[in-house]
């Protein structure tokens, strides 16, 4: 079995996630089976109880696993599920080495960050490399080099060098800045990274330089100079329009070729041929463009807007644009806003999507949304909180009941059309927030005759699912007949799964439970976002 260690420098953010799929893409599409990992710094025992503002999205996998969204770009570029092994913090880590203690498997030994804390890292390692029988497993390290958070994972990184040598390749993404008052690239911040990553004991074989543009023989040059790095193991990975380009942009640079020969592995040409093609529809000109009105509550990072905590939906967005050959524009609306100025400020886009949440903060402009949807013929979208707000818009509107809520928000309510799930209550009671929710995927039966059945082409179908809180059956007779219709229920439960309403009364207006966006692959668009997308392009 071969390692290769991904770390980065300089700033977070510049693509490591990117350049380990890529890297996994080329050399799986060599004929090599590669098995990507992501180590994590935080303290938590999975993403799940994180604030995506704070982190990003946090990507549901089929078993349930709350991971970094990093694991969704594995499963987007290798068409392959992730889950529990592909995705390890910190926090994880220490918890199964102070547990081993407590039960006294270390036999009364000293217990150490080294070697039990590294040792506990490379196990993991192994133990996934085993089970997907890898011929090669590719660890991005979280965080950059030098961050007292991570240093476990380089020292790991060292002592399996060590421990097997020439099985082992260090590749080091760092980042290349052009100070515009310069007009010039800067290599000091990279040669900094190396240094800092010299001083743990590792030498990188390769560096991915992250730059605006494509390095130039002289920064190449004083890469190889200072970093003591060979000047062919410089890659050049700049800003692209998309980041699908990336596996190409690398693979031009020869870079499968290089690992496998410093691997002694048999060298074979990446076969791209269904990834050329999707670049094709991707940059071939579009004729369409959708305007799409998203409202959500966690755009903002201080005075600054991010959409790291929607990737999966953006990506969603953009596979099935792809496939329909339209070019999309979002707009970000800020739930609270709509709030405090009215619905008026969301326009008239040619679709509406209200996707994750949890909370009463925002939530009734995005049941203003969702009303201001129906009420006006957009084709609306509602995913998972999405898909509740749309019940209590319908409730209030259509029913009557103006007091109609979730008991999440409103404990007191007469009408509580959306309610805490019973096998939740007691890990609410006893405040047990972490990996309790109804997760990962789930059968559902789809009822014929329904936009959902058309959608999906068949009755049997699952979806990943993030949720404690469920559509409340005791109300199910009076949304039936005011025409809210149920056209999917859960195999195991019989909970109401999807939402969605007759075409005679709206073009296009469905609501699900699920999570599609964290399944739509660029290979394998979700079709319920082609479906959302064609009715905004009729629009």
């Amino acid at each position: 079995m071969k390692y290769i260690f991904i770390s980065g420098g300089v700033i977070s953010g510049i693509g490591k996630g990117i350049t380990a799929a890529s890297i996994s893409l080329l050399l799986k599409q060599s004929g090599y089976r590669v098995a990507p990992l992501k180590f994590e710094n935080y303290l938590n025992i999975d993403a799940g109880t994180i604030n995506p503002i704070e982190h990003g999205d946090v990507f549901l996998c089929e078993d349930g696993t709350e991971a970094d969204m990093d694991i969704g770009t594995y499963e987007k570029f290798l068409n392959e599920d992730m889950g529990r092994d592909n995705f390890v913090t910190i926090g994880e880590i220490y918890k199964t080495v102070i547990d081993r203690e407590r039960r006294f498997e270390y036999k009364g030994e000293d217990v150490e960050a080294i070697p039990h804390i590294t040792n506990e890292i490379i196990d993991r390692i192994n133990s996934l490399g085993r089970k997907k029988k890898a011929d090669i497993v590719v660890i991005e390290l979280g965080g950059t080099a030098g961050e007292y958070q991570n240093i476990f994972y380089y020292e790991a990184s060292r002592i399996l060098t060590l421990k097997n040598p020439g099985d082992v390749i260090h590749i080091h993404v760092s980042y290349v800045p052009t100070p515009n008052h310069l007009g010039e690239p800067k290599t000091k911040p990279t040669q900094l990274s190396v240094r800092t990553l010299n001083s743990m004991g590792i030498q990188p074989d390769f560096i991915v330089a992250r730059s605006e543009k494509l390095l130039d023989k002289r920064r190449i040059e004083r890469f190889a100079l200072f970093c003591n790095v060979q000047p062919e193991n410089i890659i050049s990975n700049p800003d692209v329009s998309h980041p699908y380009e990336v596996p190409l942009i690398l693979e031009k640079q020869q870079i499968t070729e290089k690992i496998l020969t410093q691997f002694k592995l048999k060298v074979t040409k990446p076969d791209l041929t269904d990834w050329k093609k999707l670049l094709d529809k991707i940059y071939s000109k579009k004729d369409k463009v959708i305007n799409i009105a998203i409202v959500g509550k966690y755009f903002g990072t201080g005075d600054y807007q991010l959409k790291d905590s929607y990737a999966a939906l953006f990506d969603a967005l953009d596979h099935g644009a792809f496939e329909v050959g339209a070019e999309i524009k979002t707009h970000w609306v800020d739930a609270e806003k709509i709030e405090k100025n009215g619905v008026g400020i969301i326009g008239k886009p040619d679709g509406i999507i209200v996707p994750i949440g949890w909370g009463e903060r925002g939530a009734e402009g995005m049941i203003s949304a969702a009303s201001y949807a129906r009420k006006n013929n957009i084709p609306y979208l509602g995913l998972c909180y999405g898909m509740q707000l749309a019940v209590i818009a319908f409730a209030r509107d259509v029913l009557g009941w103006t007091d109609a809520n979730t008991n999440e928000n409103d404990s007191k309510t007469k009408h509580s059309v959306i309610h805490l799930m019973p096998a939740q209550k007691k890990y609410m009671d006893k405040r047990s927030y972490g990996g309790t929710m109804r997760l990962g995927t789930w059968e559902a039966k789809v009822k014929k005759g329904t936009k959902a059945y058309e959608i999906y082409g068949k009755e049997d179908t699952s979806e990943r699912h993030r949720h404690r809180y469920e559509f409340n059956d005791e109300f199910k007779h009076d949304f039936e007949n005011k025409g809210l219709i149920i056209s999917a229920r859960s195999e195991v439960e019989n909970l109401a799964e999807i939402i969605e309403l007759p075409e005679s009364s709206h073009p296009f207006y469905f609501g699900t439970q699920g999570h599609p966006e964290y399944k739509s692959r660029p290979l394998q668009p979700h079709p319920i976002f082609i479906a959302f997308l064609r009715a905004c392009m009729k629009k």
